[in-house]
């Protein structure tokens, strides 16, 4: 795969140039403010702006304070993965466990209460595997994915969410890379986290 980073003639794009952290930003220039409707979990905002290369343009975008998800694979190599209702989608997608980030919250703390909430596990040992963007047309939502590994079975795990239609159930990579292959009604962060989990499992 290449990529055109500017005219024909400026040479081929350095991949270090697309090494850069979710966070590293150039925002636009807000030029004004038209619309701000703030949600229960996220914002959404319409707003003229002027974007880098100085193109006017009207910006619809949520603004949202991030998630946390983590990766969680038992002792004997198999991953927890959640199967949950979504009233977007009308139906119910295939998960890593994960959850919104409380205003000013660590990723790490947010993380570590969804898996016991979404599981009844708690995980005893955690390395982050890194951030992406969910959905960059038209969110600033970033994911900050870690794997969860020396897991414990909880005698009482916290209670869920009340809007939560949740199953767990136990995949080998092999059996999750056949489902994600599927085609079938899975959900995005799956695929990214999987993947950037896959070095760290036992294959």
């Amino acid at each position: 795969m290449s990529f055109d980073s500017g005219p024909a003639d400026s040479g081929p794009a350095d991949s270090s140039d697309f090494t850069a952290a979710p966070q590293a930003s150039t925002p636009a220039k807000l030029l004004k403010q038209k619309l701000l409707y703030k949600g229960r979990k996220f914002d959404f905002e319409v707003s003229d702006l002027e974007l880098p290369n100085g193109v006017k343009t009207e910006g619809q975008y949520i603004r949202h304070p991030g998630g946390a998800l983590a990766v969680p694979v038992t002792a004997d190599g198999r991953l927890i993965v959640i199967r949950q209702y979504r009233f977007a989608t009308q139906g119910w997608l295939l998960e890593f466990p994960a959850g919104t980030l409380e205003i000013g919250e660590d990723p790490e703390t947010a993380v570590r209460r969804e898996i016991q909430e979404e599981t009844g596990y708690r995980a005893n040992t955690w390395q982050k595997l890194g951030e992406f963007f969910l959905a960059p047309g038209y969110s600033d939502e970033v994911i900050y994915a870690y794997l969860a590994q020396d897991l414990e079975k909880l005698e009482t795990p916290p209670a869920q969410d009340e809007d939560e239609d949740i199953e767990v159930l136990y995949m080998t990579p092999p059996e999750l890379e056949a489902v994600l292959r599927s085609g079938q009604s899975i959900d995005s962060r799956i695929v990214t986290a999987y993947w950037m989990a896959k070095p760290y499992l036992s294959l």
